[in-house]
């Protein structure tokens, strides 16, 4: 509040700052906006006169002038998995890189709480959205928003019947098939699967696919009595343990470095030690599967990677670029480590 009395502070604007430096509105506008179009030198001497003299840029009028905002949603359904926390780590370096602002939803596959985002990204003007959809989420919910002027880009999951919406995933499939045939390879016949609930997403899908494919390929029977779901967690991993056990697998091969780690520690408990008892393996390549010991064997899902392609889509797709392909898969690799060995006996 002013003192009564005081003469009132004159607001700041763009044009004293222009003023200040010798250069045009138009140009302290872009430089503010990290634009390329100006130098570098340019945009330093700018940032560094508006953070003296306290300026604080107005976005939503400069989005009235320019019909972008520089907000960018990102939506997941798990943010305390680590393999969204790698993946949204590198959308947000990329596109801060290119002064966009990122706004991060964790939606926990409530379909509601999906929606009310979407919504608010689309009342704010936002300029796009990096989606990883929640399980049950059709198809007419994405192509709404892209009618609606929200540029999508999808990642981690995909929906059918969007052919004109870039996807950016691991190839799911081609990940837990390496896992699996790594495992045979070492001369196992009764590898349990575990995690994901069948038809909750198409990650999971695809995971039980490869899994499947490696098996009839092996001449090996598919059993569903080797077939687990689960939520993809430690915790999970630790309840599912002994129900697995009970099945006598000599490997097991989890849907996520999660449920593997939770796994292991309940293995570890029960007097079973992978990599030497039984063979265990992950998916995801997360920090945390090389420094635990022993160390996890995992399939690398392409986290960093996918997060880059995203941003990199997104903004072409924002500046009226169609991409040259609208499905890109990153090929995972299976990162050998010490929770494999041939079966025991």
């Amino acid at each position: 509040m002013d003192t009564p009395g005081a003469t009132p502070k004159r607001r700041l604007t763009l044009a004293m700052i222009a003023e200040r430096l010798d250069l045009s509105t138009a140009t302290v506008s872009l430089a503010l906006r990290n634009s390329t179009l100006v130098a570098e030198e340019t945009r330093k001497r700018v940032h560094a006169l508006a953070e003296e003299l306290g300026y604080i840029y107005n976005r939503s009028a400069a989005s009235l002038r320019t019909a972008r905002t520089n907000i960018v949603g990102l939506v997941v359904h798990d943010i305390l998995n680590p393999y969204f926390a790698e993946l949204v780590a590198a959308v947000e370096t990329e596109l801060g890189r290119r002064g966009q602002t990122v706004i991060l939803c964790n939606h926990g596959d409530d379909l509601v709480r999906q929606r009310h985002f979407l919504e608010t990204l689309l009342q704010y003007r936002a300029d796009g959205v990096i989606l990883c959809p929640a399980a049950g989420s059709k198809p007419q919910e994405v192509t709404r928003i892209v009618d609606a002027g929200l540029p999508t880009v999808l990642i981690a999951r995909e929906l059918p019947d969007l052919p004109d919406v870039p996807v950016i995933r691991g190839d799911d499939r081609v990940g837990i098939r390496s896992a699996v045939e790594h495992l045979i390879g070492l001369g196992h016949t009764r590898i349990a699967l575990v995690g994901g609930h069948q038809g909750t997403s198409s990650a999971a899908s695809e995971r039980r696919a490869g899994y499947e494919d490696a098996l009839r390929a092996a001449g090996l029977p598919v059993d569903p009595a080797l077939e687990f779901s689960a939520e993809s967690s430690r915790r999970a991993g630790r309840d599912v343990c002994e129900a697995v056990l009970a099945a006598r697998p000599t490997a097991i091969v989890c849907f996520n470095d999660l449920l593997a780690l939770g796994m292991m520690m309940e293995l570890k408990r029960r007097g079973v030690d992978p990599g030497r008892d039984i063979s265990l393996t992950g998916y995801d390549d997360i920090d945390e599967a090389s420094v635990w010991s022993p160390g996890l064997t995992t399939v690398w899902n392409g986290q960093q990677e996918v997060g880059r392609l995203a941003a990199d889509t997104l903004l072409d797709v924002v500046a009226g670029h169609r991409p040259s392909e609208t499905r890109m898969l990153v090929r995972p690799e299976l990162r050998l480590r010490e929770t494999t060995c041939p079966p025991v006996g």
